[in-house]
């Protein structure tokens, strides 16, 4: 079983890092039901976020169906949801009126921008959080424009991986205290917070805005990706001297023409050269020379190579369920075992049977079911 196995946890339905949050809770072993807005009956999603929890679909605009919602918190340990301040009020079930019916409850709520702030109430997606945070602008090459990290910094590094650890905090506190709580997590304030390292670069002096140019956005050439021959990638972090000397070796690079690593003013002759010297191997034939070594070296897979590589095969790293390949669950433990669920269920799959665990009668279920609260 896995560390959370035996916590209940409702997840109000919605988009990005909110799912992804529910996939952490569940692979770690909770019981996660995904409530979705009721709508036109479909199958099963392909979607890897919604794997592991029970569906159930209530018109959340019926007072019958907001009663049901406060039922299954009284019996619940965690709540959460993504949509903007103030929607879950206005439906009848925001923090007040959850924790009402259970004080130990605790009310996750994730958004872009949090709770209030001059920019609470406007909309956003990921790329716009990490601008405001000041880690698109650090992201990038010399001279070119910022370039958004897919959408992995502001929805799932800093929005759904910080509910779910403030989740998981809150859940702490409140076994102590049995008090519940609300969590605010702002995408905004997440990916602020994992930019922590390059505000102590600068505090010291270490950190140009100048995109490009530093020690880690590939201003370095042992910090870069390098074309093969055949048009494949490989990439470098050689940081430290000993992986550098290692780097110099095995690359065949003069150790006297490259010994000044970290002169900033050479890095771009270094790196004219590194770019032609990786050109004359393929990415296989780099990877029989340096990979497994202390060169710090990879090669750059794609999404379909990454769960063939022997590595990831001897560590399990990837699951196949449903024809869909997808991460197992991660991290790992010494004695507690996180596992899959299940796939992803159609939604409203599981209406009647969990509505009946938590406790409402046949004849509330059948009065849902007539009023179309729910699918019959």
């Amino acid at each position: 079983m896995g560390p959370l196995h035996g916590l209940k946890i409702i997840e109000l339905a919605g988009i990005g890092p909110g799912p992804f949050c529910g996939m952490l809770l569940s692979d770690m072993g909770a019981e996660v039901i995904r409530v979705e807005r009721l709508g036109p009956e479909q199958p099963a999603p392909k979607d890897v976020h919604q794997r592991g929890r029970k569906s159930i679909a209530l018109d959340m605009k019926q007072p019958s169906a907001v009663e049901a919602i406060l039922k299954l918190c009284e019996g619940a340990d965690a709540l959460f949801e993504g949509f903007r301040p103030g929607v879950t009020e206005r439906l009848g079930i925001g923090p007040d009126a959850c924790m009402a019916r259970n004080p130990a409850l605790v009310y996750g709520r994730m958004t872009g921008w949090g709770q209030e702030g001059p920019m609470a109430q406007a909309a956003g997606h990921d790329i716009n959080y990490i601008s405001l945070a000041g880690a698109l602008h650090a992201i990038g090459r010399k001279g070119d424009r910022p370039v958004p990290p897919l959408n992995l910094v502001g929805d799932f590094g800093g929005g759904g991986m910080f509910l779910a650890f403030g989740l998981v905090c809150a859940l702490l506190e409140a076994k102590a205290s049995g008090k519940g709580q609300v969590v605010d997590a702002a995408m905004v304030d997440g990916t602020a917070t994992l930019m922590s390292m390059f505000n102590t670069m600068a505090a010291a002096g270490r950190f140009s805005d100048q995109r490009g140019t530093n020690l880690l956005d590939t201003g370095a050439h042992f910090y870069e990706v390098y074309e093969t021959k055949g048009g494949e990638y490989i990439s470098l972090g050689s940081i430290e001297p000993q992986f550098y000397a290692q780097l110099l070796e095995l690359a065949g690079l003069d150790k006297d023409r490259f010994c000044a690593q970290h002169d900033v003013s050479r890095w771009d002759d270094y790196k004219a050269e590194l770019t032609e010297v990786f050109k004359t191997k393929t990415r296989d034939e780099w990877c029989a020379i340096m990979e497994g070594t202390d060169v710090c070296f990879a090669p750059v897979l794609s999404i379909w190579e990454a769960p063939e590589h022997a590595h990831a095969k001897a560590r399990d790293a990837y699951l196949e369920i449903d024809g869909v390949v997808q991460p197992a669950p991660a991290p790992r433990f010494s004695r507690s075992v996180p596992s899959v669920q299940g796939a992803p269920r159609a939604p409203g799959e599981d209406t009647v049977s969990v509505l009946s665990e938590a406790g409402l009668s046949d004849a509330d279920i059948a009065e849902l079911k007539a009023t179309n609260a729910i699918r019959g």
